[in-house]
């Protein structure tokens, strides 16, 4: 009987851890269908899974939910997800639908940092603990979670990664430092995974010529310099080795995922020219670094990473997946523009992980509220300092209670309700009319007092629609629902049309009912912005700062920044919202780059500008 190996790291405590174009077109509903797996499904960023709670910071009373550092094998054509200490994993079949999975054995604290790696079909390998060493676990029933440990203690396995070649040499690569580069060394698998005694430094951050592994929150930060390198990866494609890295700090917007490619496992490497790889700075949820790319059976490739909410904690994190291709000069990229709207799932023969076309509806809505125990705002400046704002009452000449923050597009911004009960609701007067084919709920968790994975939670409601105001219909019923459901996205069985929605609470975890966003996708009933114009691009003596201005868009909600190293090379995107102007960081000193910028709006996406050449 075949045998499934995971290299799972334990210490005594085990606290253990080519751009595609856009669809601009709502598809018809006999393409996009929500409940049956075999039809063409879609999911949104950050992913719709059961988070769990951590045990980290509990010693300071915070309690909050976090899923970071993703670990994504196929075995078996299905599929397995492990994430920083989550007391468990999540299965799939399709990529879109996952299963929490409590295993008979596990760790004390969770995994921390996990890795995990198939080797021909029937062994797979995991590791990662902060303690820096463990033991081997194995096991060939994932399913059911019977785990086995092994006779071997593996050291200097900080943010690991497992990686067996085709020849069966087995690698560990490792590293978590702002000072310290990424190491390789060898094991022999045949032998309990000793080490060989092959032992070699890497690669580490060069913040001078690359601007986007710069610390801090948009790559700036006032005194320190050195970004954190963390969390390798390795993917081999066409007989080149992909060494992937995370920078500059997990808490930043600009969070990302960069490659080096040598011809063999332990180099040398050289720098990939388009990084970062993974990159998704702006938007509603930010960040795609420390992530773990997975082929799909279909021969699709998949980038699983961290984005940061950073509202409760600087660590509370969440998920996200992007679709990951090698162009025809082997450069490795993954399409992220929109990269928090709807997207095709994994099963789409044609457009898996682009974005459907569906736009927001909800942004900048009036929203009323059933009642408010408290509204904040909180800023994440750099690593030490945490701007926190509690937003005065406000109420409209009727009375009701106001909430801006609902629709603003920030997951920092959120709405405490003085209760959880099924008193509480919140009603959007959305800006148009138009029709909807999706909601995404972004819950938030105030003072919830749960530390650890919690069973039985549950996120009960229902959500209605109106065109007046007056006449309600119900779109969504989840009052009896047993979904736990912290990051809610909801497809319609068939679009409504409708310029009103109200969630109704019944029942969520928690003392009370909060939320940070509630977002409506779909499409207006006007027409798409015009083709943004007066595009300027000044790149800055600092030649990592480039500063864009542009001539606003009548009817535009925001535009989308694209940037790479070649026309057919416009790997990158940076969206923003009500601004006619922008600066980044994040640029390679030494490189030449190439920008266009478009308009969006609930209607659809603009005719891309002129693309321009910068040197």
């Amino acid at each position: 009987m075949k045998k499934i190996l995971f290299f799972f790291t334990i210490a005594l405590l085990v606290s253990c851890k080519t751009e595609n174009n856009q669809k601009e077109e709502a598809p018809s509903m006999s393409e996009v269908k929500t409940e049956t797996k075999n039809t063409n499904q879609t999911y949104c960023n950050p992913l719709d899974i059961d988070y769990s709670y951590m045990v980290y910071n509990s010693s300071k009373n915070k309690s909050y939910r976090s899923g970071a550092d993703p670990a994504v094998v196929e075995f078996r054509g299905e599929y397995y997800m492990f994430v920083t200490r989550s007391f468990g994993y999540w299965h799939s079949t399709d990529l879109v639908n996952w299963n929490f999975i409590k295993p008979k054995q596990w760790f004390f604290e969770g995994s921390n940092a996990p890795t995990a790696f198939n080797y021909k079909d029937s062994l797979v390998y995991f590791a990662g603990d902060p303690a820096g060493y463990g033991s081997i676990l194995y096991s060939d029933d994932l399913k059911t979670g019977t785990w086995r440990p092994t006779a071997s203690i593996s050291t200097n396995i900080q943010d690991s990664e497992l990686f067996i070649d085709d020849d069966g040499k087995s690698y560990l690569f490792w590293g978590s430092s702002n000072i310290h580069p990424l190491h390789v060394k060898m094991l022999n698998k045949d032998d309990r995974f000793l080490e060989t005694g092959v032992k070699k430094e890497l690669i580490n951050l060069n913040e001078e010529e690359h601007g986007w592994e710069r610390f801090g929150e948009n790559n700036f930060h006032p005194t320190l310099k050195e970004g954190y390198m963390e969390g390798a990866s390795m993917t081999k494609h066409n007989g080149k080795y992909y060494l992937q890295y995370a920078a500059p700090g997990t808490q930043f917007n600009v969070y990302a995922d960069g490659v080096y490619i040598g011809d063999s496992p332990t180099g040398p490497f050289t720098y990939m020219k388009s990084n970062p790889m993974s990159f998704k700075p702006g938007g509603f949820t930010n960040g795609a670094g420390h992530g773990i790319t997975v082929k799909q059976t279909n021969g699709q490739y998949w980038h699983f990473a961290t984005m940061a909410l950073a509202s409760n904690s600087q660590w509370e994190r969440r998920l996200c997946m992007f679709p990951t291709y090698f162009d025809d000069d082997g450069l490795m990229y993954t399409n992220t523009s929109y990269g928090d709207y709807p997207r095709f799932g994994a099963n789409h023969p044609s457009k898996a992980g682009e974005h459907i076309g569906w736009m927001l509806l909800s942004y900048k809505g009036n929203v009323k509220v059933s009642s408010s125990l408290k509204q904040v705002m909180k800023f994440t400046s750099n690593d030490d300092e945490v701007k926190v704002t509690e937003l005065p009452l406000e109420k409209d000449a009727a009375g009701n209670i106001i909430s801006k923050i609902l629709t603003d597009e920030n997951p920092k911004t959120f709405w405490v309700a003085e209760a959880n009960n099924d008193k509480q609701w919140i009603t959007i007067d959305m800006p148009n009319l138009g029709n909807i084919y999706a909601f995404q709920l972004n819950f938030h968790d105030h003072e919830s007092g749960i530390y650890t994975r919690t069973e039985g939670l549950k996120h009960q409601f229902t959500i209605e629609v109106s065109e007046d105001g007056k006449n309600w219909e119900t779109a969504v019923d989840r009052s009896n629902s047993e979904k736990d459901a912290p990051n809610a996205y909801i497809v319609l069985d068939k679009p409504m049309k409708a310029k009103f929605v109200r969630y109704n609470n019944k029942k969520v975890p928690g003392a009370n009912f909060a939320m940070s966003e509630f977002r409506v996708f779909g499409l207006g009933l006007g027409v798409k912005p015009e083709k943004v114009s007066e595009f300027k691009i000044k790149r800055e003596e600092d030649r990592r700062d480039i500063a864009f201005s542009w001539k606003s868009v009548e009817g535009a909600q925001g535009y989308n920044i694209r940037w790479g190293i070649a026309p057919d090379k416009l790997y990158h995107s940076w969206l923003v919202y009500d601004t006619d102007k922008h600066f980044m960081r994040c640029l390679d000193r030494d490189t030449p780059y190439y920008f266009s910028i478009e308009a969006f709006n609930e209607n659809g996406i603009s005719e891309k500008s002129k693309i321009q050449y910068i040197e």
